[in-house]
């Protein structure tokens, strides 16, 4: 490099320096307090109600470990704050001897002030525990102005105050409890970090609670809340056990319903001890068919909710699909072979719990469970009572296999229009379709997909790994135009652009007409990188200013390629991420010598690798693009689209800014 570059370089100023003293380090709790988004979600109505979860879901783990039986909610009123809540249990009680490891220091104070400690990660303490990274009390402790822990252990009562996630006292013993046991835990959430405005929300406690009590028959749980908090769905006193567990959930929520089947499909299952004794898993659900509904889908794990599903869900889904064509062969029903999951589960109310070891979360909110196991455990425990449950009464199976038969035929229909719909544009084209697109035949059993890959190359590898029967592929040249800050002339003119629209088949803007959408599933497929993430973005800006319909009705993916590929011997496992990476040689490749091999792209994988990992529907995983409510208009879609690609920058630095908090600085360094 020749020396005059660097003299075209500006001059430092002091102000500008970069040096060690600039590095940063952040002691304690400090980190949760600066990025509060990293271990709640954010810090809004949902983060705040976070923290009531993670400690009741602490006295949970007491309650299902078989230490505790009752657990008891109050919640008052605090002046300038959300609220003053207390959890508390009579389980063991936190341990309040010194810590080996941080002399001077009891456990719990080592637990309510360090990040990654508590008694979950060995199993020793816990066979099976909703929290298992050891930040949930100390995350609660870091956000709130006051945290008191009282603490009942060998009839002597001892306490503890913090504020902001330091202590402001010496734990102390504060006399005698002998009918006395377990842990109680009082926080008012910091007004700082969630607002002045921000109140705990007593009817959504109140049903956290209630959940709770249903997930657990062996708990009591006793509800209070101040009688200015109370309202007529709100009671200021209640009790809750449920000795039906689910079974009872689920009655009381289709209570009054006409079903398919007048006997809900509820049970459990307890599966027996390892090797060292310690317990294996435990699943139970419960299951309702109601008439004329749109369905609802509760899942958890370890009594902690998990919206998005996940493993346990994927379980279920193999265990009643399998179940009733199995059933259908039983009866003579050929056509039952043809049966899909959706077919099974659209418009029924599913409540499904699982308690296993070590469970894994795709994030620290808990929102999908990712633990391969819990796939098997769930379809082994309900597969052989499904069976039964159909068999032990013929009419009532055969009044289920033809409801869901009925939305088969139904679905089968959609598809068979779709299809004519897509093979007559074709013909009508008589082969106009884009030059670049290799194009599925749709004679498959599965649905039809398009994935739009970046560059040649990897659509050179893409269609080698495709399902010639139901994918299609469509190369595009890099970066395609930003929609968003390009006139409409300009837009038309592109070719990208045009062999998109064209591919698709459904027509632009005011014309777009979702019913004719070519194919099922529209997934772009990109690079795993900062550049693969910005075309993906623009692709999504043309679909959600372009053709916001086929955003609206689900059809948009995002497919998630790997960016490693983790070898030790004859072990080989693939990471997303580098936090995917990090987890994986932790767990899966713990104390191994790892070889690591980076893909810069797509096209550096070979068919088979790409089919694997990001191609297959068995072995895949997508995420689906969605539309808020909200956007319902196509002028709230317009609107959004412009503020965060248009051509004003003010209008994304402000977005940027407003959520700088949620952002995880290590994405930033990777």
């Amino acid at each position: 490099m020749s020396d005059d570059l660097f003299d075209k370089l500006p001059a430092s100023t002091p102000s500008e320096s970069y040096d060690g003293s600039a590095i940063e380090v952040l002691e304690g709790l400090e980190p949760v307090r600066r990025r509060p988004g990293m271990y709640i979600g954010g810090t809004d109505e949902r983060a705040l109600h976070h923290l009531a979860a993670e400690v009741l879901d602490n006295a949970m783990d007491e309650a299902v470990a078989g230490h505790a039986n009752r657990i008891e909610v109050t919640l008052e009123e605090a002046p300038g704050s959300a609220g003053r809540l207390t959890i508390s249990d009579n389980g063991r009680g936190i341990p309040v001897d010194e810590h080996p490891k941080y002399p001077g220091k009891s456990a719990l104070e080592v637990i309510l002030t360090t990040l990654h400690s508590g008694g979950k990660f060995s199993g020793k303490a816990y066979a099976t525990s909703g929290g298992l990274h050891g930040v949930g009390v100390s995350v609660v402790n870091a956000l709130s102005t006051l945290t008191r822990i009282e603490v009942a252990r060998n009839k002597e009562l001892y306490a503890q105050e913090f504020s902001r996630g330091l202590p402001t006292g010496p734990l102390q013993r504060i006399g005698n409890a002998p009918n006395r046991r377990g842990t109680q835990v009082t926080f008012v959430p910091d007004a700082e970090i969630f607002g002045e405005d921000a109140k705990f929300k007593p009817a959504r406690l109140f049903r956290l609670v209630r959940s709770k009590a249903y997930l657990f028959a062996g708990v009591e749980i006793r509800w209070k809340c101040a009688a200015s908090l109370a309202s007529d769905d709100v009671p200021a006193e209640a009790v809750f056990q449920f000795p039906g567990g689910l079974a009872d959930h689920l009655a009381e929520q289709v209570s009054g319903r006409e079903c398919v089947t007048t006997l809900p499909f509820s049970g459990r299952q307890d599966f027996p001890a390892g090797p060292g004794g310690e317990e294996m898993g435990r699943v139970e659900w419960a299951i309702a068919w109601p008439l004329w509904s749109d369905g609802s889908y509760s899942w958890y794990c370890n009594t902690i909710p998990t919206p998005d599903g996940g493993t346990h869900e994927q379980g279920l889904r193999a265990a009643l699909t399998k179940g009733i064509r199995a059933f259908g062969e039983l009866v003579g029903q050929k056509k039952a072979k043809d049966i899909a999951p959706e077919d099974m589960i659209t418009g029924s109310e599913i409540m499904l719990s699982v308690f296993i070891r070590d469970p894994q979360f795709q994030s620290q909110t808990k929102d999908r469970l990712t633990s391969p196991e819990a796939a098997r455990l769930v379809e082994n425990a309900v597969r052989d009572h499904f069976d039964h449950f159909l068999t032990d009464n013929l009419e009532r199976g055969k009044a289920l296999l033809g409801a869901v038969m009925e939305r088969m035929d139904e679905r089968l229909r959609r598809k068979q229009e779709r299809e004519v719909k897509r093979k007559t544009a074709t013909n009508a084209r008589k082969l106009r379709l884009p030059g670049k697109l290799t194009d599925c035949s749709g004679e498959g059993d599965g649905e039809t997909e398009l994935f739009i890959v970046e560059g040649d190359s990897a659509g050179g590898s893409a269609k080698q790994a495709r399902d010639r029967k139901t994918q299609a592929i469509l190369p595009i040249r890099g970066k395609i135009l930003n929609v968003a800050s390009a006139t409409a002339d300009k837009i038309r003119a592109n070719s990208e652009i045009a062999d998109l629209a064209l591919a698709l088949g459904c027509g632009m803007r005011k014309d777009c007409n979702a019913d004719a959408l070519r194919y099922d599933r529209v997934i772009i497929m990109t690079d795993a990188d900062v550049d693969g993430a910005h075309i993906a973005t623009l692709l999504m800006t043309f679909f959600f200013q372009e053709m916001p319909e086929i955003v609206r009705r689900g059809h948009l993916y995002l497919a998630q390629p790997p960016l490693y590929r983790l070898t030790s011997g004859s072990t080989s496992a693939y990471a997303k991420d580098d936090a995917h990476r990090a987890e994986l040689e932790r767990t899966k490749f713990k104390g191994k010598k790892v070889e690591v091999g980076r893909f810069k792209g797509l096209g550096e994988m070979n068919p088979q690798q790409l089919r694997e990992t990001t191609m297959a529907p068995a072995t895949r995983s997508l995420i689906r693009i969605t539309l808020p409510p909200e956007y319902e208009g196509r002028a709230a879609v317009k609107d959004l689209v412009d503020r965060l690609m248009g051509r004003d920058p003010a209008q994304r630095f402000m977005f940027i800014q407003n959520r700088a908090s949620e952002i995880d600085p290590e994405l930033i360094d990777a």
